[in-house]
């Protein structure tokens, strides 16, 4: 018992001593955080005043800063009113001698106006005087003349008449034989000067066309198997194929000059290639006539461009370039309707008229021959429906009419285009048949000789039948000679058409000959 006593009451003293420990260090902390948030206290009130100093000054120093800027503001802008009230008083100074000067100027009209005014009055005054006076001396006249004014003005005007008719009927007869002489002239000059400024080639008119053939043999091959060939080639094209016993060559005939056309192109490539048979025939003709057509409006295109005429028709130009393979007589019809649009612009402008017109109607009035063997009736009535239905202008149509005086002409164009018409086909040069194709020949062998190098002259001889041709010895040797002569053998067989055969003789220190066949 006793030693439970002891041990509760030890128990006790040790609980007492750790609550006096406890509540003494307690005490302590509070007195070290006393002191420690005195100080804390104090330094934040050192630095508040610091940074209260701080911003005082700053204030201070922008307030200074902003009153010295508006002061500065205050005296611009009162400067700025000063020059305002200067400009303003000098504007004011301006309109006062302004409307000073205003006045003076009314007061000056005003005089003007009384003075126009006085005038008036003294020019009525005497233009009643001068009436009278003029009434006196008319009743001065009819009393002395014994006319009255009428009788007076009719006698006058007669009398007037007469001499006037009189003169002017010598001078009508003087200028009418003065104008004769001198369009005489002038006529003789213009055309002298249109035919001086166009000269042009042309070619002699074939309605048939000559294939050469690579050997007889292909005449066969043409004809086909119990004809089938030749008579798919003449119903895909139109034409009529002509093989006779000529040598090596067929001869394809048609009036319709594209259809010939078709049909030569087609027979070439035949040839080359060499397969012949009736379907390829018919494919091969559809390819050709679709080339030919674009190559017709291209042509015809080109005409239109060169003589610079605005807004054709893309019909009228095809059927421009069916005239290139269309001849009058010797003369290609597309390029005697260059012709003649030429002479009608050099003619209309001498002679003062629509430069651009004229061009048009000398290049359309022959557009009829283009379809001529389709259509019946005469050429220019024939083009001129033609222009109608694409809409020309009614003087074009009417001068395209009556370029062959099949009707009345009505203007200066319908006259002009008869005389260009018969100026490009009547030029010395126009229709030369012989000495045009002879010439041709000759100038298109040596060309072809020409553009072989080494050579250094070449000749046509025996109309075309023989060419000799002269080369460079150090640039072709004795095997380059015969090689050379077989070459432009080879060359003429593919770029000419020409009868018989042509002799190709190559001249060095030897020679060299080969044939054309």
């Amino acid at each position: 018992m006793e030693v439970l006593t002891v041990i509760a009451i030890s128990a006790a003293a040790s609980v007492a001593v750790t609550l006096v420990v406890v509540l003494g260090i307690q005490r302590i902390r509070r007195d070290a955080a006393g002191r420690s948030a005195e100080k804390i206290r104090s330094d934040a009130e050192r630095e508040a005043e610091h940074l209260l100093r701080d911003a005082r000054v700053s204030a201070k120093g922008e307030t200074i800063k902003m009153r010295e800027e508006c002061e500065a503001e205050l005296k611009e802008r009162r400067r700025e009113q000063s020059n305002v009230e200067k400009r303003l008083a000098q504007r004011e100074e301006l309109l006062d001698r302004r409307a000073d000067s205003m006045d003076a100027k009314l007061k000056s009209i005003e005089k003007q106006e009384a003075e126009i005014a006085q005038m008036r009055e003294r020019v009525a005054n005497r233009e009643q005087e001068l009436n009278k006076s003029i009434s006196r001396q008319i009743d001065e006249l009819e009393r002395i003349s014994g006319y009255s004014r009428e009788e007076a003005r009719e006698v006058l005007l007669e009398k007037l008449k007469n001499e006037v008719r009189n003169e002017s009927g010598l001078v009508v007869r003087n200028v009418l034989e003065e104008a004769k002489e001198r369009s005489e002239k002038e006529a003789r000059r213009i055309l002298t000067y249109a035919m001086q400024r166009y000269a042009s080639d042309c070619t002699y008119e074939r309605t048939t066309a000559t294939i050469p053939l690579p050997s007889d043999e292909m005449k066969g091959r043409i004809i086909g198997r119990e004809g089938r060939n030749i008579r798919a080639i003449e119903s895909a094209t139109g034409v009529s194929i002509l093989i006779d016993d000529t040598p090596e060559a067929v001869v394809i005939s048609c009036f319709d000059p594209v259809r010939k056309e078709v049909a030569r192109k087609l027979m070439e490539k035949l040839i080359g290639d060499g397969r012949i048979h009736p379907t390829r025939v018919e494919d091969l003709a559809k390819k050709i006539a679709k080339e030919q057509e674009e190559e017709l409006f291209q042509v015809g295109e080109a005409a239109v461009l060169e003589t610079g005429i605005p807004g054709v028709s893309p019909q009228i130009m095809k059927m421009l370039g069916r005239l290139k393979y269309r001849y009058s007589f010797s003369q290609n019809v597309l390029q005697h309707s260059l012709e003649t649009a030429y002479f009608m612009g050099i003619i209309a402008a001498e002679l003062g008229l629509d430069e651009k017109k004229a061009k048009r109607i000398g290049l359309f009035h022959d557009l009829g021959k283009a379809i001529d063997h389709e259509v019946e009736g005469p050429h220019a009535q024939i083009g001129a429906d033609v222009l109608r239905k694409y809409n020309e202008a009614k003087d074009v149509v009417h001068a395209v009419a009556a370029h062959h005086g099949e009707i009345e002409p009505e203007s200066l164009y319908d006259i002009l285009i008869n005389i260009c018409d018969t100026l490009s086909a009547s030029r010395p040069g126009a229709r030369s048949e012989t000495t045009e194709l002879y010439l041709k020949r000759l100038e298109q062998l040596e060309n072809i000789a020409h553009d072989f190098p080494g050579v250094e002259s070449c000749f046509a001889l025996q109309a075309g039948r023989e060419v000799r041709v002269v080369v460079v010895p150090e640039k072709v040797s004795e095997g380059e000679a015969q090689m050379l002569a077989k070459e432009i053998c080879e060359r003429i067989e593919k770029e000419m058409t020409y009868p018989g055969q042509i002799k190709v003789t190559i001249i060095r220190e030897t020679r060299s000959v080969e044939y054309a066949k």
